[in-house]
């Protein structure tokens, strides 16, 4: 997509009275935009990459309504650019983002002296994909460009005369740092006999309870609830770089291709 139809498509955007709730992911050679239907990823070399959703489409979108189970549905789901998009990853960075993901449900099968190096290793290596070369620069022109659809300063943003915030409520590092009390939690207070099968079942439930508690707090108005998101924007201090307007502009082609298929899509 060359600069001149992303413009466009942004300034036509700006004009909208409502756009798509978005989301997305920052790789280190570029940007993930997602809506509920499409993604599309905006690599450094200039070209972009498109793909549908999986709840877009066949018998699944119903789970979206199931309490509980939509939370877990859409984990899953945020994830179709990595395994399902050409481009977007390799086979090797797509095997560690396996690895991590199974990992909870899999460890607790080992001795635990294992499980804990086990634990160490996938952590070290899921720690060293997410920060190589320009991730965390882009990981702040994701929520920038995000950010500015939201507000409609798509335009003054990719001029570089606004400058949206490269922090966000509902960036994956809040869910990171809410999850982490849940878990410890549904551990402590589990009422069943510890069994084989109760870490798969705990770490289940508490994903499922975080992403509700998630959306409960970004819904809510008041202050003192949302002010459980403040530990993950602190470590968003650490998980974000500031971007170059050069990589806002590539996270904003990524936005404008995914604008551009909802309303081809409406049409």
């Amino acid at each position: 997509m060359d600069a001149a139809l992303a413009q466009r498509i942004l300034g036509q955007a700006d004009a909208s009275d409502s756009l798509p709730r978005l989301g997305g992911m920052a790789r280190s050679n570029g940007v993930v935009i997602v809506s509920e239907r499409f993604w599309a990823f905006a690599d450094r070399d200039g070209a972009v990459h498109e793909g549908a959703m999986p709840l877009a489409r066949g018998r699944l979108g119903h789970l979206r309504r199931l309490p509980f189970l939509r939370g877990l549905v859409r984990l899953a789901a945020s994830l179709a650019p990595l395994f399902r998009g050409r481009g977007v990853a390799s086979r090797r960075e797509r095997a560690l983002v396996g690895a991590a993901v199974l990992s909870p449900f899999l460890l607790f099968l080992l001795p635990p002296a294992l499980e804990r190096a086990a634990w160490l290793a996938v952590t070290a290596g899921l720690l060293a994909w997410l920060v190589r070369g320009r991730t965390l620069n882009l990981h702040g022109a994701e929520h920038r460009a995000i950010g500015a659809a939201e507000h409609r300063r798509l335009l003054d943003t990719w001029s570089g005369s606004a400058r949206p915030s490269r922090f966000s409520l509902r960036c994956g590092t809040n869910f990171a740092a809410l999850v982490l009390p849940v878990s410890v939690l549904a551990e402590v207070l589990w009422p069943l006999p510890w069994m084989l099968w109760t870490p798969f079942a705990v770490t289940l439930l508490s994903l499922a309870l975080t992403m509700e508690l998630w959306e409960l707090v970004q819904g809510s108005p008041h202050a003192t609830v949302k002010g459980l998101l403040l530990p993950g924007l602190g470590l968003q201090r650490m998980t974000t770089r500031e971007p170059s307007l050069a990589e806002t502009q590539l996270a904003l082609v990524a936005v404008a291709s995914v604008l551009r298929r909802e309303a081809e899509g409406s049409s």
